[in-house]
């Protein structure tokens, strides 16, 4: 799959993750201080009418999902979705797709199955495997994205889950971790920041099991989640430092970070600023 590598070179080594799209304004501040993408959480739905506005006020900067969830966003409208963007904005969207989460769907039902049929409508729409990604945390998902897509954007993990992850993907797929960051030297008030967060996923066996492959205990993964497993999970301390522990994940096989800036909306600017210069975006 050669043409996975396109996606490196466009999508940049960092980009920017939230919970919900990004505003216009605040993605043409994202793109001038050098982030290559930002990546849109949060279930987005299918007719994806976020993405035009901030393709519009932007020049280079990738808009990603991440992720479209298979039980909320009906795959021929997402198709439709994505030849409506790509005409108007050739190359500067790329399509994340997941199975979100068996306690958190009523019909989630044999998620590895319905996942192959969501991508059987995309192929049969003619949405490219170049142009989308997986969100992938095991090894069976984890080499389904390799053969469906163009790699692979797992969320919530650790730079040893990226290299086990570039293991298994192999040198020529895509590979795009999300971290969360909190830039403070309050040790205390970052993992406080953090567990907000991650309680959500405490409860998910997904993530769980993840965890526990990477070898986190029981008492790690239990609520509220030790501080071994928040500061595994949650940059935090000076930019210098957060900078330190994203390059982590480039050094072990990532081919894009996505970085998650905790904290409320007035923090995401701020941060990414004090973060252009240790993550060296205009070098």
């Amino acid at each position: 799959m050669t043409e996975t590598l396109s996606l490196k070179p466009q999508l940049g080594t960092y980009g920017v993750w939230t919970f919900g799209p990004v505003t216009p304004e605040q993605a043409a501040e994202i793109e001038a201080l050098g982030y290559g993408a930002v990546w849109a959480g949060g279930s987005p739905a299918g007719d994806l009418s976020f993405v035009e506005p901030i393709l519009e006020r932007t020049e280079t900067l990738q808009v990603a999902t991440g992720i479209v969830n298979i039980w909320t966003a009906e795959a021929k409208q997402v198709a439709e979705s994505y030849h409506r963007i790509e005409a108007a904005y050739p190359g500067r969207f790329v399509l994340g797709v997941g199975v979100g989460h068996p306690e958190h769907t009523d019909d989630y039902r044999k998620p590895y199955d319905a996942l192959v049929e969501y991508l059987d409508v995309l192929d049969a729409a003619k949405v490219p495997t170049s142009r989308r990604v997986l969100a992938a945390l095991g090894d069976k998902v984890l080499k389904l994205s390799a053969q469906r897509s163009a790699g692979a954007h797992p969320y919530l993990t650790t730079p040893e889950h990226t290299e086990h992850a570039r293991g298994v993907l192999g040198e020529a797929v895509f590979l795009a971790p999300e971290h969360k960051v909190v830039l403070t030297g309050d040790a205390a008030a970052a993992r406080a920041v953090g567990r907000e967060t991650v309680d959500f996923y405490l409860n998910l066996s997904n993530y769980l099991n993840s965890w526990r492959r990477l070898g986190f205990t029981e008492q790690d993964i239990a609520k509220p989640g030790s501080d071994k497993l928040i500061d595994a999970v949650v940059a935090h301390g000076t930019a210098g430092d957060i900078a330190a522990r994203l390059r982590q994940h480039v050094a072990a096989g990532a081919d894009h970070v996505a970085i998650q800036v905790l904290g409320d909306g007035d923090t995401l600017i701020p941060t990414l600023t004090e973060l252009a210069g240790p993550l060296e975006l205009r070098d």
